[in-house]
């Protein structure tokens, strides 16, 4: 569909839609660029103060992402006027400013409309310096692949609407889904040893995984043991409890992907599991990923080594 989108030419738009990255990027001067983001989308959770938290949570991770520190947001809202309670709208409205009081971003502003499904999201303004924009691409080989946050969101929460999740699952996947990547994506953008950054959402991990591969023209190699894997979630795909946007990542992305004998059978639909507000896969310098990873742990996140990058042509996510 973007090829319908004219081709920006202005040399101060650093970072477009040419390699679907995770947000714009427009150089202001020799030492600051905005960045620029948009992520709205309907309740994956049945309280809407954390689906509040969740929508903003997973908006601004779009600018750490990029290496970048979130200035201020905007709320975006559609909402039922006449079938939902605007109390509980309210509810929505605190969750999204307690996750953006939490990223050091207040909410200035915002737009509503009446609509028949809830959504809830935010317009997130950050700043970076020029030159340390970090992106989905430049992944070298030889870099190590680091994860934040273990997999399975998708799966969990279509398992909460069927009512199939453990009060336990819905308890820890709630506690995953609103935790900001903040702290991530500082420790990396402090670093100086990544290369390439994205943050796991929508397409899964082999999805932003394979945006990272082919726009570097690069190899992932992926330990499937080492993935973290949210408690019961195997269990829920193995009862076919997986969402629509989960199978239809797995179609895409299966042509560029090589998964080895002997795998569970599981795998590659949690590996292309449409993820909300999901960790960060960054590819970093193999000299620096020891103390790298080491920050990150000391910060409070729990990162772990997933794989490495290597040659490849075509590039291609292999699977071990």
């Amino acid at each position: 569909m973007l090829r319908h989108v004219p081709r920006i030419e202005d040399p101060r738009a650093l970072v477009g839609t040419e390699t679907r990255d995770d947000a714009a990027v427009y150089r202001l001067s020799d030492t600051e660029a905005v960045v620029e983001t948009v992520d709205f989308f309907t309740p994956v959770v049945d309280d809407p103060y954390w689906f509040g938290r969740i929508a903003a949570a997973n908006a601004l991770s779009d600018v750490w992402a990029m290496g970048a520190r979130p200035l201020f947001a905007l709320n975006l809202v559609c909402w039922p006027v006449a079938k939902l309670p605007m109390e509980m709208l309210g509810e929505v409205l605190r969750g999204g400013a307690e996750s953006a009081r939490l990223a050091g971003a207040p909410v200035l502003g915002g737009h509503s409309i009446d609509d028949p499904e809830p959504k809830f999201g935010m317009a997130v303004t950050g700043v970076v310096h020029p030159d340390r924009v970090l992106r989905n691409v430049g992944a070298r080989a030889g870099d190590v692949l680091l994860l934040t946050k273990p997999l399975g969101s998708g799966i969990a929460t279509t398992a909460i609407k069927a009512e199939k999740a453990s009060a336990a699952l819905v308890d820890r996947v709630i506690e995953v889904m609103s935790a900001l990547n903040r702290a991530a994506g500082e420790v990396l953008a402090a670093s100086g040893a990544v290369h390439a950054l994205t943050d796991v959402t929508g397409f899964g991990l082999l999805g932003h995984g394979w945006e990272m591969a082919e726009g570097s023209g690069v190899t992932l190699r992926l330990r499937a043991e080492a993935i973290p894997v949210l408690p019961g979630v195997r269990e829920l795909a193995a009862q076919d409890v997986v969402p629509g946007g989960s199978r239809a990542n797995l179609r895409w992305i299966q042509p560029n992907v090589l998964l080895a004998d002997g795998l569970h059978p599981t795998t590659a639909i949690v590996l292309a599991d449409a993820q909300t507000n999901g960790g960060l896969l960054a590819a970093v310098d193999r000299a620096r990923a020891g103390a790298v990873l080491e920050a990150l742990r000391a910060a409070g996140v729990a990162a772990v080594d997933i794989g490495e990058v290597v040659a490849g042509e075509p590039p291609r996510i292999e699977v071990l």
